[in-house]
């Protein structure tokens, strides 16, 4: 069902083994903050991890390291459309005559 994800490039993601290891955390009760001195990230970055990849599926905040994990290779997906593409408010406002 889920596909094993490619190592990410640099350290500004997390990778599947990060996101295992949040919510594994998560699970025991540990704050944003514990779990971002125990990860060695900022408090930011597993703050927003948790908004954007929760599981809603059953009505609460469920995280999940395998759904975050396939909800990132979705989002980092190539090639994506451009923005003036997908926006013509944008398109008109930048177009040079």
């Amino acid at each position: 069902m889920f596909r094993r994800s490619a190592k990410p490039l640099s350290g500004r993601y997390l990778s599947l083994a990060e996101r295992e290891e949040l919510a594994i955390l998560r699970v025991q009760g540990a704050g944003v903050r514990e779990i971002a001195r125990q990860m060695g990230r900022s408090a930011s970055t597993i703050s927003r991890e948790l908004r954007r990849n929760a599981a809603t599926r059953s009505g609460g905040l469920d995280y999940r390291a395998t759904t975050a994990q396939w909800h990132a290779d979705r989002a980092a997906r190539r090639p994506k459309p451009a923005k003036l593409a997908i926006n013509a408010r944008c398109e008109r406002m930048c177009r040079i005559d």
